[in-house]
């Protein structure tokens, strides 16, 4: 359990949070490990086994705190909030928005780029760190991006923007194995894979990708967007669609860079994964502790905003770009400005 810029991460299974006069208490097997004011929290984020009781989850939602659950592997399997807030004429426009199709492919189009955009500048930034061995695979992937940037001008349907990003990704996880520098073959990364993680590496991303998705589901609701209705990403039950278009951006920049951080730096090691009987990889309870106060520190880095012109921290991205996701869909700004990396 860790209490870190107002949100409770609970990582034990077997824990049971419950309501004590104004508080949140974790027990484990009886012990009290923590106890937090309601008022301190923003957010409740439970990983594996854990249970909340029905009358903390009630003071929960009262006080606008939300709690997210996922599995162990970093899947999101529910979000509980209370009745939501914000602006109804917002969400209008962004239903509007949403099914508009021509505001759809701009908005999708941008996202895109983004991400592209940020991965690529990931791979120039790494080739320069790199051994010469590497450094033509990290430069021939880049100009692959570049490429996948040009072919986003020509993309003239939504299906075209999801084609040009699903063949990026493709691009970008080829040579993602060019960037570990750890030679052990427990952490060989042989491509991307979901649901479950194949190997090491894969589950630490999936947990990143968790946690950013619900930061970014978090910035939408804060400023009254509905996370459920995207624009790159089609809308399905139980998919928070607008908070994964948000996180497209961030991927590189904040995820994969805090993986490859934590694998080369030796600071996650083979004996902090377990393999489940399907072949699936996840991680240990020490090793997500490892992981969420590492995240949380990277969130806590202050970046430049090109399009603001200001220093903020990693933290405040997801919130600042659904603020000027929620500026294009009021008609304030013309065209949704992606955030990039220098």
């Amino acid at each position: 359990m860790s209490l870190q810029l107002n949100t409770l991460f609970v990582t034990t299974d077997g824990a049971y949070l419950r309501k004590d006069h104004e508080t949140v208490v974790v027990r484990v097997e009886e012990t009290t490990r923590i106890q937090v004011p309601l008022q301190h929290l923003a957010s409740v984020v439970c990983f594996g086994r854990v249970g909340v009781s029905p009358e903390l989850m009630s003071a929960l939602a009262e006080a606008g705190v939300h709690v997210a659950f996922f599995s162990p592997t970093g899947r999101s399997l529910a979000r509980v909030e209370g009745v939501p807030g914000g602006n109804v004429v917002l969400r209008r426009g962004q239903f509007r928005c949403a099914d508009d199709a021509a505001r759809t492919l701009e908005l999708a189009r941008a996202m895109v780029a983004g991400k592209v955009y940020n991965a690529r500048q990931f791979l120039l930034h790494a080739r320069r760190d790199a051994a010469e061995v590497r450094r033509q695979g990290l430069a021939d992937a880049a100009e692959q991006l570049a490429s996948s940037l040009r072919a986003l001008g020509r993309a003239g349907t939504l299906d075209a923007v999801r084609g040009v990003e699903g063949n990026a990704a493709r691009e970008y996880f080829a040579a993602f194995p060019l960037l570990v520098k750890r030679e052990e073959e427990a952490f060989r990364f042989g491509g991307r894979s979901r649901r479950p993680p194949k190997d090491r590496i894969n589950a630490l991303l999936s947990f990143g990708y968790a946690l950013l998705a619900q930061d970014c589901a978090g910035a939408a609701a804060g400023v009254g967007l509905d996370a459920a209705v995207g624009y790159l990403h089609e809308e399905r039950p139980g998919r928070l669609s607008l908070a994964l278009d948000l996180m497209e951006e961030l991927r590189a920049a904040v995820v994969d860079r805090l993986v490859l951080s934590l694998v080369n730096r030796g600071q996650v090691g083979p004996g902090d994964f377990v393999e489940d009987a399907a072949g699936g990889w996840r991680m240990s309870d020490a090793a997500r502790k490892t992981f969420l106060v590492a995240y949380q520190e990277a969130k806590q880095v202050e970046v430049q905003h090109e399009f603001l012109g200001q220093q903020v921290p990693w933290g405040r991205v997801p919130h600042l770009q659904a603020l000027l996701l929620a500026r294009v869909i009021r008609g304030d700004l013309e065209v949704y400005p992606p955030f990039r990396v220098r």
